[in-house]
């Protein structure tokens, strides 16, 4: 489909040669952008590369990978830390340098249903990304989604939220079926939920020439080209 996109992302900057490999030589045409160092993402990698990713060609999708209530991570999850969380994001993007009212993406690993107390540092979280002039967008279970949704809608009446759902046959490493060179693209609503991006892919190898692994990466459909761009 001429209107979706497909993307990847992967906590660990892979590297501008790599990243214009794919580029030039694959379908993919945005990537993830990890924000850092952030509460349960400490690496660093992916800032200062952003005018070197746009000169490549790439959309992007800054992520902010902050309190967590399940996996690895930190578990500060209150209202008030949502708030400084949010903050932090706008800060980071700033440094990153994406321009004001970019959507930033708050991952939510978790896919169990969420407690109230984390309900409230996603929405405040939110909020305070949109006081300080930006866009949210939220990263979790295409399950979780409606519940997380309204729960940010009753909070923040005004929020245009984006949501980024994953839905996932594995989340065990395994090597990309598919064509790399060829890879296609559906609606993110095929997913379940009418979801501006869906994740559908989660530690896949893709082969890269010249290396000698592979590139594990999360693979998802976007409608937007660009998923950072409100």
């Amino acid at each position: 489909m001429s209107d979706c996109y497909t993307g990847f992302d992967t906590g660990t900057f892979p590297g501008a040669d790599r990243l214009a490999w794919l580029k030039a030589n694959t379908r993919l045409s945005w990537c993830g952008f990890y924000l850092g160092p952030a509460p349960s993402h400490h690496d660093a990698g992916w800032m200062g590369q952003r005018k070197t990713l746009l000169a490549q060609g790439w959309g992007l999708a800054p992520i902010y990978l902050g309190q967590q209530t399940a996996g690895p991570g930190s578990r500060n999850v209150s209202a008030q830390q949502g708030g400084c969380d949010g903050e932090e994001a706008v800060r980071l993007a700033d440094v990153a340098g994406f321009p004001r009212q970019s959507t930033i993406y708050l991952d939510w690993e978790d896919g169990s249903r969420p407690s109230d107390t984390a309900l409230a540092y996603i929405s405040r979280w939110v909020a305070a990304v949109i006081e300080n002039g930006y866009q949210p967008g939220l990263y979790c279970s295409h399950v979780l989604a409606p519940l997380m949704a309204a729960s940010v809608t009753r909070s923040n009446p005004a929020a245009k939220l984006r949501i980024w759902v994953w839905k996932v046959s594995t989340d065990q490493a395994h090597a990309y079926q598919g064509d790399i060179k060829t890879l296609a693209s559906a609606s993110p609503a095929g997913s379940g939920y009418p979801a501006t991006l869906w994740q559908f892919e989660q530690n896949c190898v893709l082969p890269l020439p010249g290396a000698c692994q592979g590139l594990q990466v999360d693979l998802s459909w976007s409608a937007l080209q660009d998923p950072s761009f409100s």
